[in-house]
């Protein structure tokens, strides 16, 4: 029930409309300076700074791109104190009216003076975005500067172009922001990591990884993860060992669906896919003895030979748990230019991934450097380098946060998990308050 006092501050203030100015007002008290929103994707530039344009065409250059953009970490130890600060800031700006509404019709240009100008001002001066007093004028250069903000810090491409996307991102009401808070710090007090002096940090609605040393981050990739239909899973674990050109043993849930699909329309299609079939004991088995139909959990396994081919590509960090996932390389690298990377089986696809490997192998085996690994990979032998300290890992899913230098980021709800979770912590919340009142479940109210 503690948890759930700072959402319940949220809650009442956000709802105070009675007293707050209507969304048309003209509202021009910013968010407070330690909420201010100046930063892109996984951290924040300095408020005079404009974050950079991706124009990343290569592993290395966009790694180096996304870590430009800040070495805040997402996911700290002081993660959940400052979402906490952050939800308290966005109620009261509800209390204060919230922010206008842009219509969804309005056309933007730059340079040029356009009817819903002012407006577009209004609302970026409100969330921190544009911090000026002038909230007059035509599409000019600070106006653009203050798109890219705003864009950068909700996971969008900043062009400093109000896109279709940017404009529904505006758009958003800030109870909504607020009960993005509220869920994440809710998901938050789940989590029990254990932070280290180093480790790895996988943010799933945000699609990026981070490798934190001393509280920094040292390394910062964009990644794919798992479908909408087949998301990947919030957990915490230990990276282990690194395997290089490792063979990829599918899951039996992909081996009834997907590839006997394959089987039943082509049936040299594992030959194709340098795949084999085998059995309990690991021995070759036909694949024309095997049933295809689908109907049945598969009493064999399928494993592809590593190669260019191979759907791990050329590298795998190894990390078991419970969901039998894990960080890896990919054979699709092009998927890394999209901006939208809910793309896997609920695995997680790392551009740049040998980087990410050094990293992790150079602490403790100094030998283990980017040239040593390419060399590695490059004589097409399979070969796995246990590490001999464990890294610890989170893979967590964060809609909204703040980072240490008061930006607050916002990203979509791609799986569709954050009013489930509110939903039910409400539901809790109101069963031990019943609980409490009763006398024969007393007993149970914290």
């Amino acid at each position: 029930m503690r948890r759930m006092t700072i959402i319940a501050i949220a809650t009442v203030l956000a709802s105070a409309s009675a007293f707050a100015q209507s969304p048309g007002s003209a509202i021009t008290a910013p968010l407070p300076s330690k909420a201010l929103a100046t930063a892109p994707a996984g951290g924040a530039n300095p408020a005079h700074l404009v974050p950079a344009r991706p124009a990343a065409a290569s592993p290395a250059s966009r790694s180096a791109a996304a870590l430009a953009l800040s070495p805040e970490p997402t996911y700290d130890e002081g993660t959940a104190q400052r979402i906490k600060e952050a939800a308290l800031s966005y109620s009261d700006l509800a209390v204060r009216g919230g922010w206008p509404a842009i219509p969804a019709d309005a056309e933007f240009a730059a340079g040029v003076q356009g009817p819903h100008d002012n407006l577009l001002r209004q609302r970026l001066i409100i969330s921190g975005d544009l911090v000026s007093d002038r909230t007059s004028g035509p599409y000019d250069d600070t106006l653009t500067d203050a798109v890219r903000r705003f864009q950068s810090r909700h996971g969008l491409a900043p062009t400093g172009m109000v896109t279709p996307r940017t404009l529904a991102a505006l758009n958003v009401p800030v109870q909504k922001r607020i009960r993005q808070l509220e869920a994440s710090l809710e998901r938050l007090a789940n989590m029990n990591f254990a932070f280290g002096q180093r480790y790895v940090v996988v943010n799933l609605p945000a699609a990026f990884a981070e490798a934190v040393e001393n509280d920094r981050v040292m390394r910062r990739y964009r990644v794919i993860v798992g479908k909408t239909e087949k998301p990947s899973p919030t957990l915490t674990a230990e990276i282990t060992s690194i395997n290089l050109n490792p063979t990829w043993t599918v899951p039996s849930s992909i081996a009834k669906t997907e590839i006997s699909a394959h089987m039943r329309r082509d049936p040299g299609y594992l030959a194709r896919m340098h795949m084999e079939v085998l059995d309990a004991h690991d021995a070759a088995m036909d694949p024309r003895s095997v049933d295809w139909s689908g109907t049945r959990t598969p009493n064999f396994t399928v494993r592809q030979q590593s190669g260019t081919w191979n759907a791990l590509g050329a590298l795998k960090i190894d990390m078991p748990n419970a969901y039998e996932v894990y960080m890896h390389d990919t054979n699709q690298r092009n998927l890394f230019s999209d901006d939208y990377r809910f793309d896997s089986h609920g695995c997680s696809r790392v551009d740049n991934v040998r980087d990410l490997a050094a990293w992790l192998l150079q602490a403790e085996m100094p030998r283990w450097n980017r040239a040593a690994i390419d060399a590695a990979i490059a004589t097409g032998e399979p070969l796995d380098i246990p590490l001999p300290k464990k890294v610890p890992v989170a893979w967590v899913y964060l809609t909204a946060w703040m980072t240490r230098d008061q930006t607050v980021q916002f990203r979509n709800d791609i799986y569709d998990q954050d009013e489930q979770l509110l939903e039910a912590t409400a539901e809790e919340a109101a069963f031990f308050s019943q609980a409490a009142n009763h006398p024969l479940t007393a007993h149970l109210a914290p």
